[in-house]
């Protein structure tokens, strides 16, 4: 239970990562983070569904998935800088996957399989429905990022099997597709779209 746990609060800290970049007001983001640790997917996916709802008729035919993922702008009209840089972000995610990885493997030595039935209980079970509907969410993310779709299907299948493990690894493949010097947030976008918006390079072009 313990690390199944810590897999599915990983994967929560990557949702809630992007739902801190989001938000332009801080409390706002805050109340969104204790909501989404105490009710899990149910919180994550209000979340989403009301970025969608927020979409004008123009973004929703045009590129959804980009508008929705990108930061809400405050009433200046501008964008907050990145608080971590890509070299810390590409750590942080880095290490959270050895951690998950360390905790598996020493579940595994000392408890043995996690396929047994007394294993399932229902709130076992609670757990599992709550971190595969967030899985699912990270999966329609992935297959808005890659453009082979033979790719996006590998990775999904890695996030099936192995939870935030293959997580965190592809958080950080792509991060590494960033330079140093680039806002983190960029690593939300596919390449295709930063061209299209104008955010191609880490910067707004007008």
């Amino acid at each position: 239970m313990a690390a199944t746990l810590i897999d599915f609060y990983i994967i929560i800290l990557a949702i809630g990562a992007w739902i801190v970049y989001k938000e332009s007001n801080w409390i706002r983001s805050l109340i969104w983070i204790v909501l989404l640790i105490c009710f899990g997917s149910i919180t994550a996916c209000g979340y989403i569904v009301m970025q969608f709802l927020k979409l004008s008729p123009q973004e929703s035919l045009q590129d959804p998935i980009y508008f929705v993922l990108l930061k809400n702008t405050k009433k200046d009209g501008t964008e907050s800088k990145s608080i971590i840089s890509v070299v810390v972000a590409r750590v942080i995610f880095s290490l959270l996957g050895c951690v998950m990885l360390g905790t598996l493997i020493y579940t595994i030595a000392t408890d043995g399989s996690p396929f047994r039935r007394e294993l399932l209980t229902p709130w076992m079970i609670a757990t599992l429905v709550d971190f595969y509907v967030n899985i699912i969410a990270l999966s329609v993310w992935v297959a808005y990022k890659e453009s082979n779709y033979k790719t996006a299907a590998l990775w999904i299948v890695l996030f099936i099997c192995f939870g935030s493990v293959s997580v965190c690894a592809y958080i950080v493949v792509q991060f590494f597709h960033l330079a140093s010097q680039d806002p983190v947030y960029l690593v939300l976008f596919s390449s295709s779209s930063r061209a299209v918006n104008g955010r191609e390079g880490g910067w707004l072009i007008a």
